[in-house]
């Protein structure tokens, strides 16, 4: 359920998608600082994505640094870090372990148990925002349990998602809360319909809860979808254009109008492929 929040990089300058880079490494460098290894392996897009948010809006000072690391092991490259991207990495962290301890609950996946344990032990020990823990939590398990209910109301169950990410775009209280809750609400139902849609033939065949399962069987099924998802952006993006953000406006708004779709784009063609494949066979 991450990785979707992405940019369209055909659609960048290069000046602007190496910024996008830097806020991305210093995300990386950030969790690592803060959790080690364990948290660089949580790196997610998603939340390079936040962290450029709440820069934008509330412009904090930053630290710029050339880098060497694992992945580009050649050459330095610009990252930038500053208090929301160590944010950025706590918030990141806290969804990965709830949601390890999630699918070793639901699958039993013993490799997932192992990984949220050592996150668990790390974020135990720095704790920074207990009460947000407790909500991601609650939304997680109540999530799960909806779930095995069977629960088929696509809004209740895309909604307790859009809590969660809700309650990680509120970074504080003051008056641009509503608007940031706002926005990550409506995120977080696209990010939670998007993952059902890209996985809805296969938990069919496994016979997994997806609440779009009785709904991809309609002919209308792929219009239906597509209207549901642009429902969701559209309402994220009202909410930001309401803020007063400058800096990083244009990689935002090439993420929020374009990138998202570049996802979707390419799950409605892999499920177009695989269409075609059966009526062949």
């Amino acid at each position: 359920m991450f990785g979707y929040i992405i940019v369209n990089k055909p659609e960048m300058k290069f000046k602007e998608f190496d910024l996008y880079h830097a806020y991305y490494c210093g995300l990386c460098r950030s969790l690592k600082k803060c959790y080690g290894m364990a948290g660089q392996i949580s790196l997610s897009y998603d939340m390079t994505f936040l962290a450029m948010l709440l820069c934008g809006l509330y412009e904090p000072e930053e630290t710029c640094s050339r880098e060497r690391c694992v992945a580009h092991p050649l050459s330095r490259h610009m990252a930038i870090e500053n208090i929301f991207t160590e944010y950025a990495a706590d918030m990141n962290v806290l969804l990965t372990m709830y949601k390890c301890e999630d699918d070793w609950q639901d699958e039993k996946k013993f490799g997932r148990h192992l990984y949220g344990s050592v996150l668990k032990v790390k974020s135990t020990k720095k704790n920074p925002y207990p009460e947000k823990a407790e909500k991601i939590k609650a939304c997680l398990e109540s999530l799960s349990q909806k779930e095995k209910e069977n629960v088929q109301d696509i809004d209740t169950m895309s909604g307790l998602f859009g809590e969660i990410m809700a309650e990680l775009f509120a970074y504080q209280k003051d008056a641009w809360e509503p608007l940031l809750r706002k926005m990550g609400f409506y995120m977080g139902k696209f990010i939670y319909l998007l993952d059902a849609y890209e996985d809805v033939e296969e938990d069919k065949k496994k016979q997994n809860y997806n609440p779009l399962a009785i709904y991809s069987k309609k002919a209308d099924f792929e219009e239906f979808a597509g209207h549901l998802l642009t429902m969701m952006i559209a309402e994220a993006s009202r909410a930001f254009e309401q803020l007063p953000i400058l800096k990083n406006a244009e990689i935002l708004r090439n993420i929020l109008y374009s990138g998202v779709w570049c996802r979707y784009e390419m799950i409605k063609e892999k499920r177009r492929q695989k269409a075609g494949e059966k009526a062949d066979e």
